[in-house]
């Protein structure tokens, strides 16, 4: 990613209404897969600044590796927790342990060699565990967002099973969410093609529509595991060992 987008993450995702109402969802998709285990192994592999870390280790013993030396510092400071330097899909650190749950937060689309990603993760899950990946969906929706983020690509249900698959996992869930906002961020990123405006779509918006935005992206936490959503901006999914 640029720095530019590294420097804003670190300054809005404890407030800004994207990380807030995504880290509700995920919750919502680890809580029921979790809720039977004593104590459970989690990683989160790619962890950015940390804004997920606090959420995860609800869940259980927490481990997390991150690339960027910025990112990486302010993750430490965020969690006191010891988070190494690790790239995918060769540099993997924690060798020595086995997680019972892979957290992988969009970070796929980020990296070339996706398969070879997931199958270097798949490596390191305990018998039985599975991991949770969340991507940014569809590729018609290719913008400036994510050049800036440096994206290789955008998935869809059968691009990132596919993937899944040649790695050795297979899908047991997925799900688009980010459903309720698709149609702004549509007419949204036409406009900007249209006019050539560059705004960042992840810029802090006034508080008022910060907290209406947050309520109605987060609300789809309790949809994502009772109804079939057909699209949305984003796409998550449960992969398991085949």
């Amino acid at each position: 990613m640029e720095r530019s987008v590294y420097d804003r993450m670190v300054e809005l995702e404890t407030r800004h209404w994207w990380f807030v109402a995504r880290r509700k969802i995920i919750a919502s998709l680890i809580e029921p897969m979790l809720e039977k285990s004593s104590n459970p192994t989690i990683l989160e592999a790619g962890c950015g600044s940390g804004g997920n870390l606090s959420m995860l280790r609800r869940f259980g013993k927490l481990d997390a590796f991150e690339f960027d030396d910025a990112a990486r510092e302010a993750a430490r400071q965020k969690s006191g927790l010891d988070i190494r330097f690790g790239a995918l899909p060769e540099q993997l650190p924690f060798t020595e342990q086995q997680y019972d749950l892979i957290g992988l937060f969009d970070v796929l689309e980020h990296i070339e060699a996706d398969d070879a990603s997931l199958r270097a993760l798949a490596e390191r899950l305990d018998t039985g565990g599975r991991m949770i990946v969340t991507v940014p969906a569809f590729s018609f929706l290719w913008s400036k967002h994510d050049e800036r983020h440096h994206h290789f690509r955008r998935y869809t249900r059968k691009s990132l099973a596919a993937a899944a698959d040649k790695a050795g996992l297979q899908v047991s869930y997925s799900c688009y969410f980010n459903t309720f906002l698709f149609p702004v961020a549509v007419i949204s990123r036409a406009l900007k093609m249209f006019t050539g405006r560059d705004t960042p779509d992840d810029a802090l918006p006034p508080v008022w529509l910060n907290a209406v935005l947050t309520r109605v992206f987060g609300f789809e936490r309790h949809l994502v595991r009772r109804v079939n959503i057909p699209f949305g901006l984003s796409l998550a999914a449960i992969l398991e060992k085949a």
